[in-house]
């Protein structure tokens, strides 16, 4: 089985581990340093400040993709590896100089630009190294080697974060800086016309890209109505952004009216609106619901873990395992002085370890859940995975044990090894074979959705379902019902959608979906 996939295909594969260790060894801690107390080196920023950060950077680092994927079909993938390590090492090391919400916001932009660069690349590597007959082992093995860096990554930090802050950003510029040596010693590209594509001009690889969506004029619309989302996280109110692209939307719709009354093409601000792959758009809109819900695992699941979780239901059961443990590693001589300020804090389990259960249930579990529904429509394992997260969301109303949260992230995780790995394939699978990179940077727009909407979602709901010593009302149920809902949401959506294009079919030239 796996000689059926090239060398390029295990060299991205070992080079997303080590991208996922930098980017998941701090964001999975992320929630707990920006709200942190200062006096234990956090940046004591309130939920909501720290919703907006999460969101806006999570944001712009998938809505880069579809510009770097385009720049990586015409200038090399080897490159845009190269160009993404060398702005995210720098990164990292600067991320734990500001003290605030705007200097650490710019600083972290940063760093999302540089993970903005390496997604369509790695993702296109893979999709290029796999076929339709291997696509689903392919994408699912690939998406297991994602979690392993999800879940050693935030291992290391979890330990350092004890001794500083700052070791857990050397940590992260330290992974970023070994992927780019396995880019430089082992990367090759996979196989793909690159005279044909470097022989495109800038000009042509920017008017392929805006094709994907539509017309200058369509891209435009969409561009003025993310900018007002953005404004929206923290500038302006719902009265004023929400009234604005409404505007902005009739003016659209009321201009391309009379432009279809005239004859000729003419400038493209003068043409009518077109949509390019429609039903490829309508794909990542519905899949942003599935992403909003998605991130409340790394967004709001640390804080209220720290808060509102009792784990001694935990630390009682796992204690005699690990006491075996710490024993035999003094009797060969390790100090185990200050192991259990690695695990614990405040006599709770560190709500990271926690939180790392869903990418070693990932670990465990892809490969043989990938095998299972290889058979299976991709987007019917997609609709199946996006109902099991509906149900770990309403797990956490039985109760706020240590057991009952890992038993939530575990049944999270069964929901995401179907889910995402299938989207992602069915991205791949859709795209031109020469626009492949483009395609898989616009995929990563519905998880730029997702990241924005979830922030903001996370932010504004924690602030004000939390604990009242916050601000809140102190009944964080009716936020995880929330958070079901909006998975519920996707489902609905999803299922229509699987619907209408069974019931039409697609056009000649590519591939269905």
């Amino acid at each position: 089985m796996w000689r059926q996939f090239p060398s390029s295909f295990w060299a991205a594969n070992v080079m997303e581990i080590f991208e996922r260790m930098g980017w998941y060894g701090f964001y999975a801690v992320s929630s707990l340093y920006l709200t942190g107390a200062v006096a234990d080196g956090g940046l004591g920023l309130t939920s909501e400040d720290r919703g907006v950060i999460q969101g806006l950077a999570t944001f712009f680092l998938y809505l880069f993709p579809a510009v770097f994927g385009a720049l990586a079909d015409r200038y090399g993938f080897r490159r845009m590896f190269l160009a993404s390590c060398a702005v995210m090492v720098p990164g990292y090391l600067l991320l734990g100089i500001p003290n605030g919400f705007w200097g650490f916001l710019a600083v972290y932009f940063l760093v999302a630009v540089g993970h903005g660069m390496f997604k369509p690349v790695v993702i296109s590597t893979v999709a290029k190294s796999t076929t339709e007959k291997t696509g689903s082992m392919g994408f699912g093995i690939f998406y297991m080697k994602v979690n392993v860096g999800g879940f050693l990554g935030p291992i290391v930090a979890g330990e350092v974060r004890g001794w500083d802050w700052q070791y857990v950003f050397y940590a992260s510029a330290a992974w970023i800086l070994l992927m780019g040596v396995v880019t430089l010693l082992v990367y090759k590209e996979p196989p793909r016309d690159a005279d044909a594509e470097s022989r495109r001009s800038l000009n042509e690889v920017f008017r392929g890209m805006i094709a994907v969506v539509g017309n200058g004029r369509f891209f435009l619309l969409i561009a003025v109505l993310l900018l007002l989302l953005v404004m929206g996280s923290k500038w302006l109110s719902p009265n004023e952004y929400l009234p604005a692209a409404a505007i902005w939307l009739v003016l659209n719709l009321t201009v391309d009216v009379l432009l279809r009354r005239r004859a000729g093409d003419g400038f493209w601000l003068t043409q009518p609106m077109r949509v390019g792959e429609g039903r490829y758009l309508v794909f990542l809109v519905l899949m942003a619901f599935f992403w909003t819900s998605f991130n409340q695992i790394f967004m709001t699941l640390p804080e209220y873990i720290r808060d509102y979780a009792d784990t001694s239901d935990l630390i009682r059961s796992l204690g005699p395992i690990a006491g075996s443990i710490t024993n035999l590693a003094q009797k060969v001589g390790f100090d185990t002085s200050e192991w259990g300020r690695a695990v614990l804090e405040h006599g709770q389990v560190k709500p990271e370890h926690m939180i790392n259960l869903n990418a070693l249930g990932i670990i465990v579990g892809q490969v043989g859940i990938a095998y299972l529904v290889r058979k299976l429509h991709p987007l019917t394992t997609i609709i199946l995975g996006s109902f099991i997260t509906v149900i770990s969301f309403l797990l956490y109303l039985i109760g706020q044990g240590g057991w009952i949260i890992v038993i939530a992230i575990l049944v999270f995780s069964v929901g995401e090894m179907l889910a995402s790995p299938r989207s992602k394939e069915y991205a791949g699978r859709i795209a031109p074979p020469e626009k492949v990179g483009m395609y898989m940077g616009y995929f990563y727009w519905c998880v730029a959705l997702g990241n924005l909407f979830g922030g903001l979602l996370s932010g504004g709901l924690y602030q004000h379902f939390g604990p009242a010593e916050r601000g809140g009302v102190d009944n964080p149920n009716v936020m995880w019902v929330i958070f079901a809902g909006l998975a519920m949401v996707s489902v609905v959506l999803l299922t229509a959608y699987d619907r209408w294009v069974k019931a039409r079919p697609h056009r000649s030239g590519q591939a269905a979906p």
